[in-house]
């Protein structure tokens, strides 16, 4: 990474960490190459330096790319009042106090570790990294640094509760707190973690929310409710962040909010300080994103009677059969109950007689079955389903396999998608 001029292109310089875990041949090799070593660079900064305000909070401090699970990435503008305000929220919510003492999982460049960065700061935390995310790196900084909270995807949430008993440390040590988002956690995860000891908290948001901006608050009524029963309200998306203006779950058609009633779909919006600025130099989609004064989420939710709001998918992502709409998510629900399955995740597949069906691809636990069994074992989890759900959500066909994924966890379903147009339509379904 040595500084060469090229035109006027100035190469990002390259910091690295050498701790115990970092390979003393890369590390050679990278300064070799003009990477300076962390503790140096450190040594370079001017403690004397006067900081500057912006002159204006409206003035930009980021820029983050989205995901691109269903879509080409984007380049989100943060300004610098949203993510003062995000760094506040997340400790007020998560009930954070000084001294907090968190792991990193989640990563730093994805939407600025949802201003956990700065909110850190503000507590005179202690940031605990990790090289690679692994169960058995959580589970070990837990114990060895006495680790209070760290945020994850579902999919890192699910890889613990998976992991060998060898892996693990439990009974935990202390009261470890997770906040949880990305994607919607399915209620066996969310329930596998708390009798872990494990304290969950469920938050929705995006990258042009600057990360979480709905939280899934905990009621002291549900204290007293059967453990699946809490895990099933503690799916739910939830309210809005103290420091979200407006959220509501309004109708594609008349752009009014739905009635509250949990089975009216509707558009999730967003509203207030909690917002982007807009897409990097792309006006067209900043216009259809913020029509009507709304930010336009694009996953598709309902609202209960208590308020709180429930995703049941992305708009791209609902599978239509019959005429009937059929949430993904929760077909991904009911799969991840099977004992057998790892990780789920449900598109629609073309289907002769239906137009289109449900399509599982589903990543198996490790020593259930080999390939010549699989088909055997598909034929089970059809039937576990039609215990589950009604028999039009049921999948038609299943695909095992690993899930491709982002850099963030996120499962790539348009790749899913992809795949099930290669497998060609469903042949005489006969639900």
């Amino acid at each position: 990474m040595k500084e060469k001029s090229q035109g006027n292109f100035k190469p990002p310089l390259l910091v690295v960490v050498a701790d115990e875990s970092c390979d003393p041949k890369t590390l050679r090799y990278a300064l070799g190459q003009g990477a300076i070593e962390y503790e140096k660079f450190l040594e370079s900064g001017d403690p004397e330096f006067s900081w500057k305000p912006p002159q204006d909070e409206w003035q930009s401090i980021a820029l983050n790319y989205t995901s691109g699970t269903t879509a080409s990435p984007k380049g989100v503008v943060l300004h610098h009042r949203g993510a003062y305000l995000m760094s506040l929220s997340n400790p007020l919510i998560w009930g954070m106090n000084e001294g907090a003492i968190y792991l990193w999982t989640l990563p730093m460049f994805h939407c600025n570790g949802w201003c956990f960065t700065w909110a850190l700061a503000a507590l005179c935390g202690t940031n605990i990294c990790l090289r690679q995310v692994t169960a058995t790196g959580v589970y070990s900084a837990i114990s060895k640094y006495g680790v209070t909270h760290f945020c994850a995807a579902p999919v890192v949430l699910n890889s613990m509760v998976n992991a060998p008993s060898e892996d693990t440390i439990l009974p935990l040590p202390h009261v470890v707190h997770v906040m949880t988002a990305g994607a919607a956690p399915p209620s066996a995860v969310l329930f596998a973690m708390s009798q872990k000891g494990f304290r969950v908290t469920h938050t929705y948001g995006l990258s042009e929310t600057y990360g979480p901006s709905t939280v899934c608050a905990w009621k002291p009524e549900w204290d007293s409710l059967p453990p699946e029963t809490q895990a099933r309200l503690n799916a739910r998306q939830g309210v809005r962040y103290i420091g979200l203006e407006g959220l509501d779950v309004i109708s594609s058609q008349t752009g009014q909010p739905v009635a509250a009633d949990g089975k009216t779909i509707g558009e999730i919006v967003m509203r207030g300080n909690l917002v982007m600025k807009g897409y990097l130099k792309n006006p067209k989609a900043n216009e259809e994103t913020f029509a009507n004064g709304w930010f336009h989420s694009g996953d598709l939710g309902v609202k209960h009677p208590d308020g709180y709001i429930e995703i049941k998918d992305r708009s791209k992502d609902i599978i239509i059969s019959g005429g009937e709409n059929i949430s993904s998510v929760e077909v991904e629900n009911s799969l991840y109950l099977h004992p057998a399955v790892l990780e789920a995740s449900v598109v629609a597949r073309a289907d002769e007689r239906w137009g289109e069906s449900p399509c599982a691809f589903v990543t198996l636990k490790p020593g259930v079955a080999d390939k010549s069994k699989e088909q055997e074992l598909g034929e089970e989890i059809m039937q576990f389903c039609r215990s589950k759900m009604p028999a039009y959500w049921v999948p038609k066909s299943v695909v095992f396999g690993p899930l491709p994924k982002t850099a963030t966890g996120k499962i790539q379903k348009h790749i899913l998608r992809g795949k099930a147009k290669e497998l060609g339509p469903v042949k005489l379904s006969k639900l």
